[in-house]
C-alpha cells in the first residue's frame, strides 16, 4: 500500500510543475470547428469535469489541478479494482479481496 500512495503523491507533484506548460490551442476536432466555422449545438450533459476543470473553483489553474489529480485517481483506482477482479486467485473470498 505505502508504494500506491508514494506513487500517487509522485504524479501529484509532476502535475503540479506540469499543468502550466499544458497547451492552450484546441485539438484536432476543435481546430477544424474553429476552422470552418462549423456550428456547436449545446450538450445533453456537460459532464461531471468540464473542460478539466470544476467550476464551483475561480482560480482556473486550482481548478484545473483538482480535476486532472481527481481524473488521475479515478484512473488508478479503476485500474486497481479492474487487475485485483481479474488476477485474483481461485477460491479468494470477497472480504480478503484488498
Amino acid at each position: 500500500m505505502k508504494k500506491y500512495v508514494i506513487a500517487v503523491a509522485l504524479v501529484v507533484v509532476f502535475l503540479v510543475f506540469f499543468i502550466p506548460l499544458a497547451s492552450t490551442n484546441p485539438d484536432g476536432l476543435e481546430k477544424v470547428v474553429q476552422t470552418y466555422g462549423a456550428q456547436e449545438n449545446e450538450n445533453l450533459w456537460s459532464g461531471l469535469l468540464s473542460d478539466y476543470s470544476f467550476s464551483s473553483i475561480s482560480d482556473s489553474y486550482v481548478s484545473t489541478l483538482f480535476a486532472v489529480i481527481f481524473g488521475v485517481l479515478m484512473v488508478l483506482l479503476m485500474g486497481l479494482l479492474i487487475s485485483r477482479v481479474v488476477f485474483r486467485k481461485p477460491g479468494k473470498k470477497a472480504k480478503d479481496f484488498f
